[in-house]
Parts: structure tokens; sequence; C-alpha cells
């Protein structure tokens, strides 16, 4: 009896094969390839937390002394959900976007400065750190440079 030939058994030239969990970068498959990889340490320090707080911290005391009465306290629980999910270790950027909107439509006002403590390169850091959020992923869909 003659054997058949199982033609996935047979391979010309180079084959690669490669799978990726979460939280990969930095990765190339192939072959005769260069990378060169620039980075700046993400990881987190406690003067970077406390730097972050006093952000929270000075948005806080903008609503205190400039959104009327019956704003205030929603407001403030809105900084407080932000920087909940700044710190998350899954962050959703929802999150970021709804406590802008809501500021948008309550404290037009607060606005800006809502929206300068998202896209600050310090929040960026501590959401890509923590959470594994891509910074850039902020930049995109807030804006900010």
């Amino acid at each position: 009896m003659a054997r058949k030939k199982d033609p996935k058994t047979t391979v010309h030239g180079d084959n690669f094969q490669a799978t990726f969990g979460d939280n990969n970068s930095n990765i190339v498959v192939g072959k005769n390839n260069r990378q060169q990889v620039n980075s700046t340490s993400s990881e987190v320090s406690q003067a970077d937390l406390q730097q972050l707080q006093a952000l929270i911290d000075d948005l806080k005391r903008q609503i205190v002394a400039q959104a009327p009465p019956d704003k205030k306290d929603a407001a403030l629980e809105r900084v407080d959900e932000l920087h909940q999910e700044i710190t998350s270790q899954k962050p959703e950027l929802s999150t970021f976007e709804y406590v802008r909107n809501w500021f948008g439509r309550n404290l037009p006002s607060l606005l800006g400065s809502v929206t300068s403590l998202v896209v600050n390169p310090l929040v960026g850091k501590v959401v890509e750190a923590v959470g594994g959020l891509a910074a850039n992923a902020i930049k995109q869909r807030f804006g900010g440079g």
C-alpha cells in the first residue's frame, strides 16, 4: 500500500509563528529584524503620586471657589471618580469622558481645568504604569500635546 503524503508537512522557506498575551510590547517576529527602543521609565514614584494628588487638590480648590453651591458636591464627586479611575488597575476612558462631559454640561467654566488634568503627562504616566493603558490613548481621545 502506498502512503499518502500530508501536504502540511512540507514547508518551503521560513515559517514563523507567534502568540502574544496581554501587556506585551517591543515584539519582533521574523528574521534579520532590527529594533530600536527608546523609552523612559513608566514606574510611578511616591513623588509622582504626591504631585498627582496636588493636581487633584488644585482642581478641587477651583471647584470650591468657582462652582455654584448647588453644583459643588456633585463636581467634587466627579473629581473623586476621575482620581479613582486614574489610579485604577483597569482604567476606563469612558469614565474620563463622562467626567469631562459632565463638567461641559454643568460647569463649562471649569471644563478647561478638567481637560488639562486629564491630558497632563503625569496622569498619562500614572495610568500607563498602574493600569497598563497607553498614555497615547488618552491624548488621542481628549487632545493635548
